[in-house]
């Protein structure tokens, strides 16, 4: 049995301190007047307690058997107990002792609960399942009989049976934390500060614990009235000492052994208890509702620049020939038959036997449908696949070391540093409770060692690179406070901070409006040149592949069925998919012609036909292409491709020649 009555409490991100404005005030006030009276209800009463001297009428030691047992009066406002001891006194003196009593149980509760749930959550696996275990076990334990156990070794001692209280708790905590933390890792922003180099300490501890504080807060608080009636209940039985002085647990037992002479006497410490409980528990939910995000700021609307007629997108023919043009040096990267599944025991290939590198100041793009296996490969370079995906066959080599085989190591080592990564939810990939400028300042710190200074003015200076205007408005700005194509321009600065010799654009451009994608691609465009930089741009949209990329990859089903360089994808494509892409894209169409659709759809890993994976939507489809595997062949001026009809196909004029 739990001693926390678990609350379902989404993860939500905490207020950010610019919220907290007179404005944002008196609006929560409005919508949670319960909550603001619970909170001023507390106040007050820690402030009686913290000057109880002061506040008194009485000391509360003053006996006067004269006037035993009375009820309220003009002298005795709440009245005498059987000693003549005057009531409201030693209520007001027994603030300290019994709130103090309920904040060591809550420092256990929450020292233990918060970072043990954090990691059991962000980082699974072994560590996760043995806590499991040791969760259930503790679960097993009636809670009261271990305390009882505590104070039998330890008699009268309050501070011990908080702690063992604090700890017997903590294992509600540990479980709702968890439970958060499973679902913020999965956050856009949690993948983007991994993959810029962001230790997963400094993540749990800024990232994750942010944006798990609603929850904590919510338990915390509710653990605070439970343990405050908890020790009070314990006071009662007589089974723990203040040290002389008044709790409002002993004064509720003191009055229940007079209570066949006078009942008044029960009441105030007994009220005390409850009022206070009550206002623990409203606080909670005044919390719970506050985090629940109904009416976070919507994304401020930013005037975009206009870009001339022509400058967004340009057929190959069209693009500038970038500066050593020719045969590229050796590779940077180099991925050799790749395969990646997913399960354990019977396990399902989702990437198969890929193959393509990239070399220095080269820009390949990675061509397909949805489903083909395109991000999939992109976060298998950067060992950021999803649990129960993995590796299990081929090579990744990156400066002529190999990833795969030096494991999690060797990946952590080149993130950031060589790998950046720039994904398409701009908005998403920025933890929406720290500011721009905080957050492009944590990976500056993880690559160079610069004073806070050195690290705002490489901030402002990163900014400046990729060309937002006002630097030191955007760096003080929260990621609602600025509109998509500003996010992304914020992403890519972070993806720059630690230099890297490749960047990985994973649909930079799919959810930013036209305009916007143009002046994307004219940026990275701009950064390649300007640092030698090369990029791997997952794509769907055949404009970008044309605006930027020197050489494409197309992927179907979970493998590559044709690599070529860009000006020979979009002339003489080698293989049946690439060309009905090209054919139902609008921007390769003449004007006014009616486009071809390609019939059915990419089909699920586990369900792929033998030898082509084509074959169910291909025109040209013949027995020999279903017969066995099909190897990616060299055809000419260095393209290659997955067709074994090639040749013929194009014979036939099937496919360009």
């Amino acid at each position: 049995m739990s001693v926390v009555p678990t609350q379902v409490v989404t993860a939500s991100p905490a207020v950010p301190p610019r919220a907290l404005s007179p404005r944002w005030i008196r609006r929560t006030a409005a919508k949670q007047p319960l909550g603001v009276v619970a909170v001023g209800y507390l106040l007050v009463l820690a402030v009686l307690g913290l000057f109880a001297s002061s506040a008194a009428p009485y000391d509360p030691a003053r006996q006067d058997l004269a006037a035993a047992l009375q009820g309220p009066s003009s002298g005795h406002w709440l009245g005498t107990d059987a000693l003549g001891r005057d009531i409201l006194s030693r209520l007001i003196y027994g603030i300290t002792p019994s709130l103090a009593n309920a904040f060591i149980a809550l420092v256990v509760f929450v020292g233990i609960g918060v970072p043990l749930g954090i990691a059991a959550g962000y980082r699974g696996g072994l560590f996760d399942g043995v806590l499991g275990r040791i969760i259930e076990l503790i679960q097993s334990l009636p809670p009261i009989i271990l305390v009882l156990v505590v104070v039998t070794v330890f008699p009268a001692n309050a501070t011990a049976a908080m702690i063992t209280l604090g700890v017997l708790g903590c294992v509600g905590l540990i479980r709702v934390v968890r439970g958060a933390t499973f679902i913020v890792r999965e956050e856009l922003y949690v993948t983007a500060a991994r993959v810029s180099g962001v230790t997963p300490g400094r993540i749990m501890s800024s990232h994750v614990l942010r944006r798990v504080l609603g929850p904590i807060l919510v338990q915390a608080s509710v653990f605070a009235g439970i343990a405050l009636a908890f020790q009070a209940a314990l006071a009662f039985l007589g089974i723990l000492s203040s040290g002389g002085r008044p709790t409002w647990g002993g004064m509720t037992g003191e009055a229940a052994q007079v209570i066949s002479s006078s009942s008044w006497q029960l009441i105030p410490p007994g009220m005390a208890v409850l009022v206070t409980v009550l206002a623990f528990g409203l606080l909670g939910d005044a919390i719970r509702d506050l985090s629940s995000g109904e009416d976070e700021p919507a994304p401020s609307s930013r005037v975009k620049r206009a870009r001339t007629p022509g400058e967004a997108t340009a057929m190959p023919s069209e693009r500038a020939v970038p500066s050593g043009a020719g045969p590229f040096d050796p590779e940077l990267l180099a991925v050799d038959r790749l395969t990646v599944v997913a399960g354990e025991g019977t396990e399902v290939p989702l990437v198969s036997d890929v193959s393509f590198a990239v070399a220095p100041g080269e820009t390949v793009a990675l061509v397909g449908e949805s489903g083909c296996g395109k991000s999939l490969t992109a976060l298998a370079l950067l060992g950021m696949l999803p649990g129960g995906v993995r590796t299990n066959a081929g090579r990744i080599m990156f400066n002529g070391e190999d990833l795969t085989a030096g494991g999690e190591p060797a990946y952590r080592a080149v993130r950031g540093s060589g790998i950046a990564y720039v994904a398409q939810d701009a908005l998403g990939s920025l933890d929406p409770t720290h500011t721009v400028g905080s957050q492009l300042q944590e990976v500056i710190g993880r690559h160079e060692q610069l004073s806070r200074a050195g690290k705002r003015a490489r901030a402002a200076e990163l900014l400046a690179q990729v060309k937002l205007q006002d630097p030191d408005r955007v760096l003080a700005s929260y990621p609602h406070e600025i509109s998509g194509g500003m996010a992304q321009r914020v992403n890519i600065a972070m993806a720059l901070a630690g230099r890297p010799q490749l960047l990985v654009a994973d649909e930079p451009t799919t959810a930013l409006d036209v305009t916007v994608q143009a002046e994307i691609l004219q940026l990275l465009r701009e950064i390649k040149h300007a640092t030698g930089m090369s990029i791997l741009i997952i794509t769907h949209d055949w404009g970008v592949v044309a605006d930027i990329a020197d050489r494409g990859v197309v992927m179907y089903a979970g493998e590559v069925v044709e690599q070529a360089a860009v000006d020979r994808l979009f002339t003489e494509p080698r293989f049946p998919y690439t060309a009905a892409l090209l054919a139902s894209d609008a921007s390769t169409a003449a004007e006014g012609a009616r486009l071809p659709t390609l019939p059915g759809r990419v089909p699920a890993p586990g369900s792929w036909p033998n030898g082509c994976r084509f074959s169910g939507r291909c025109a040209f489809v013949k027995d020999v292409c279903v017969a066995g595997q099909i190897p990616l062949m060299p055809v000419e001026a260095q393209s290659l491709t997955r067709c074994i009809r090639v040749d013929e196909l194009v014979l036939q004029g099937a496919l360009p020649s």
